[in-house]
């Protein structure tokens, strides 16, 4: 099995030493690189050529964020894990928003932060359904008008099928609840997923749930757990 290349950006070197002791040691995981500030990020990417970055939110220079949104507008974009001391803040969101695949608080388990890595590399974002709807809630009241426009635009483009699926992500569902709930299989889900990935040019299943939540889809659906107006 090819190891996962790994970069580790963090301002503070017994952070980076530590992270690297920790994920260093699995047998699946190379580390390729490290950085002390976001502005290091995109040279080292090219040289490095890494499958995940573990980002630091808050750098002195050129911070996590910055970094982020960077890399993620490349076609050839790395995985990107933020990692931050907080559950959910506003730096946090705008990270998810442009597409970093999840994030991991300093404190989380090094046995964790490699399961997030691991999962990360194959393609499944780092968002519990617990974390998801904590997003939401500090998101709640904070969607400009125009925001909400543009994603309402977006989101008309679905269809009605497409539709209930994007709610239920968007209410942290996990495939084989919204399988259970909408009646279909976990691969007819899965296929549904990818679809509104592809349709809405998304990343992954987190910014189809913030674009849920922006375009106002969690408000016009009773919680009644379906994903069913």
């Amino acid at each position: 099995m090819t190891a996962i290349r790994l970069l580790l950006v963090d301002d503070d070197p017994l952070v980076r030493a530590g992270l690297s002791f920790m994920l260093g040691g699995a047998d699946d995981v190379e580390i390729v690189g490290e950085a002390a500030d976001g502005d290091e990020v995109g040279a080292l990417v090219d040289r490095t050529r890494p499958d995940v970055v573990l980002m630091d939110i808050r750098m002195p220079v050129v911070d996590g964020l910055t970094a982020t949104e960077r890399l993620r507008g490349r076609a050839d974009a790395p995985q990107i894990i933020v990692l931050t001391t907080f559950h959910a803040d506003e730096q946090v969101l705008r990270a998810l928003r442009a597409g970093a695949a999840g994030f991991v608080l300093k404190d989380t388990p090094p046995a964790e932060i490699l399961d997030a890595v691991r999962r990360v590399a194959a393609g499944d974002p780092v968002l519990s359904p617990a974390v998801t709807r904590r997003l939401m809630e500090q998101a709640a009241g904070t969607t400009p008008g125009t925001r909400r426009t543009r994603a309402r635009a977006r989101v008309d483009t679905l269809n009605d099928r497409e539709r209930e699926v994007a709610v239920a992500v968007g209410r942290g569902m996990a495939n084989a609840d919204i399988a259970a709930h909408l009646f279909m299989s976990v691969a007819t889900v899965k296929a549904h997923v990818s679809r509104i990935l592809a349709r809405l040019d998304l990343d992954n299943r987190v910014q189809i749930a913030l674009l849920t939540h922006d375009a106002g889809l969690l408000d016009d659906y009773q919680d009644d757990g379906t994903g069913r107006p």
